[in-house]
């Protein structure tokens, strides 16, 4: 540790989600030593976020005392680039769909402190590298799934950013050429409308209006189901509800047998509130997995799910771009 570390002991990372804003104090041993969250969409623009965001922040920056303890700012963020610490034309963000958002910025400006950006998925992956599941592995693509998918692609041992900072957003690769369901982004049959938490409601509410099949959730409003509702009912052994996993997953296993072939992963690592379903999605995608991919790369990708617990992965991976500031 250097001597600025030494003086200022703490990043801080931010999680910013499609739902939540998660932001966590970490110090230069991984450790979270205070966290706090806003809701993600609950402003009418850039800037209320930004103020609600560093009024939060200011409660737990106290408890490590106080801003000159602080080193830097990390954010993981949908369609974030790194290379500029801008958010550009994210589809899930009511206050960052329609232009550049230059968010890095704005939190140096309000803090004093330097700010680094990069997309959220990446962020998890760096996270899942360095505590996780993926520590010591240099090739293996992170899968982020929650209001939308996003990955995270590690090619011998470095984050693949591309020519403009955009490079991984495997959740907007296309899955469904014909009749695909319309996306936040623009284009149609995109895997993050399939696989993504709001996804698997869509494709229970889409069963239910399709079929006479009893379900636990014909009890429910069509509107209010939820993945999570989802989940509950097929860990009873609702059929309906255990299908709509199977299809899931069966996409998902496709869309990593097409994402096997261009880098040869050593793991693909599963990480978001979609996961804790457990087998109930982890075994249908190992499944379409091995029934699609290339002869030369069966058998050798490891299928895994995230050991960091809520949005750790993405905090802490987050915070660890601030070190280098």
């Amino acid at each position: 540790m250097n001597a600025q570390q030494e003086i200022k002991p703490y990043v801080i990372g931010l999680d910013l989600g499609g739902t939540n804003s998660v932001f966590g104090i970490v110090d230069s041993r991984g450790e979270i030593k205070a966290t706090t969250s806003i809701k993600t969409q609950g402003y009418d623009n850039v800037e209320n976020y930004v103020s609600a965001s560093v009024e939060a922040l200011q409660l737990i920056i106290d408890q490590v005392g106080g801003i000159d303890t602080i080193k830097a700012m990390g954010i993981g963020a949908p369609n974030g680039n790194y290379y500029n610490g801008t958010i550009e034309f994210a589809p899930n963000l009511s206050w960052g769909h329609d232009g550049v958002v230059p968010l890095a910025d704005m939190f140096a400006e309000k803090l004093g402190i330097p700010v680094a950006l990069t997309n959220d998925a990446n962020a998890a992956a760096v996270g899942e590298m360095t505590y996780g599941v993926a520590r010591g592995m240099k090739n293996f693509i992170m899968i982020t799934l929650g209001t939308g998918v996003g990955s995270g692609i590690v090619v011998n041992g470095q984050l693949v950013y591309g020519s403009d900072g955009f490079a991984g957003e495997l959740g907007h690769t296309i899955i469904r050429r014909e009749n695909g369901r319309p996306c936040g982004c623009g284009r149609k049959g995109c895997l993050e409308t399939y696989c993504s938490a709001t996804g698997v409601a869509r494709t229970a509410r889409e069963f239910l209006s399709t079929s006479d099949e009893p379900s636990l959730l014909r009890d429910m409003k069509p509107s209010d189901i939820t993945s999570l509702d989802v989940s509950l009912a097929a860990n009873q052994g609702d059929k309906l509800a255990l299908r709509v996993y199977e299809f899931t997953g069966e996409m998902l296993g496709e869309a990593c047998a097409d994402f096997a072939a261009f880098s040869s992963p050593e793991a693909f690592v599963f990480f978001g509130g979609l996961t804790k379903a457990g087998d109930l999605l982890m075994k249908p995608i190992q499944k379409s997995y091995d029934k699609r991919v290339l002869k030369i790369f069966q058998n050798k990708a490891k299928f895994l799910v995230s050991s960091l617990d809520g949005s750790s992965a993405a905090v802490l991976g987050a915070s660890a771009i601030g070190w280098d500031l």
